[in-house]
């Protein structure tokens, strides 16, 4: 249902309220340089530091600006199954297209707690549901026996991906046929080998066209060109995560011009070291800065 290069987009701030020039000039940007869809209110975008007033709005913004001419995915994730089943509802009425919800952080849930998280919300909600397994933000890890589970409930489409390991991605494959999505832009190519449907980026956030050229290279079969482009990007890859996402991308986003780099606390201003690799590392792509 999904599938491409989809960028967790960020989220713009001008003295810490919601841009909304800036964020019409991002999805302007994404869409013109084949970015398959749009994902809002996701970690990239901040969400963790939102209201549900503002969470809406970005949502609401997004979909009303990109006009049906790529799938929007709302992130709409919690650590509270309550909150996310109400995030995930507010989303559809809104009119996205789907939900990308996080497992649940912090308190640790078991497999059958995880399991029952995302059916509820699966079941009442109706909307198609991406899981979203990154155990190094919620201190667990969604199983691939787990996945296999939720692959058989109705709604549940796609996982996105950042365990960050081959095996983990080939369990899943070998046990379901749920639609994977890469959640670490340095393994877009190798999950995609294994059968993935393409990527959930930070890179496009800054190089969409070559991000979705990376992806639809790879998912055409056009390995030495993908491979190519995984070679020519990697480092930059791991150069957005020098610093927590999304502090290096928004610098990243500031330098090209593209909209401010602020952040909210207790996220703070890239350090000059890390703000150096990262220009280097953008410079030796071809991005200007």
């Amino acid at each position: 249902m999904f599938q491409g290069s989809i960028v967790a987009v960020i989220t713009p701030w001008k003295n810490a309220r919601f841009d909304k020039d800036a964020m019409a000039e991002l999805i302007e940007f994404q869409i013109e340089h084949g970015t398959a869809g749009i994902v809002p209110c996701g970690t990239t975008g901040e969400s963790a530091t939102m209201s549900h007033e503002e969470h809406r709005e970005v949502i609401r913004f997004t979909i009303e600006r990109v006009r049906t001419r790529v799938p929007v995915i709302a992130g709409t994730g919690s650590n509270s199954t309550s909150e996310a089943l109400e995030l995930t509802m507010a989303a559809k009425q809104l009119g996205a297209d789907g939900a990308l919800l996080i497992s649940p952080y912090y308190n640790k849930p078991t497999q059958e707690g995880i399991y029952q998280h995302y059916k509820m919300i699966a079941e009442e909600t109706g909307m198609p549901i991406v899981v979203y397994n990154c155990p190094g933000r919620t201190g667990s890890s969604v199983s691939p026996e787990t996945v296999a589970r939720l692959s058989e409930v109705p709604g549940i489409v796609a996982l996105k991906d950042a365990e960050g390991s081959i095996d983990y991605t080939s369990a899943v494959v070998s046990k379901c046929g749920i639609a994977v999505l890469s959640g670490n832009d340095s393994m877009n190519l190798p999950i995609v080998g294994l059968g993935g449907k393409g990527a959930i980026s930070v890179l496009a956030n800054i190089a969409p066209r070559a991000t979705s050229d990376l992806v639809n290279a790879a998912l055409a079969g056009k390995w030495d060109e993908a491979l190519a482009m995984h070679k020519k990007y990697f480092a930059l890859c791991q150069a957005l995560f020098v610093e927590s996402n999304p502090i290096p991308v928004k610098a990243a986003a500031e330098m090209l011009g593209l909209c401010g780099g602020e952040v909210r606390m207790p996220l703070v201003t890239i350090t000059d070291g890390a703000r150096a690799r990262l220009r280097q590392a953008m410079q030796d792509v071809g991005l200007s800065v």
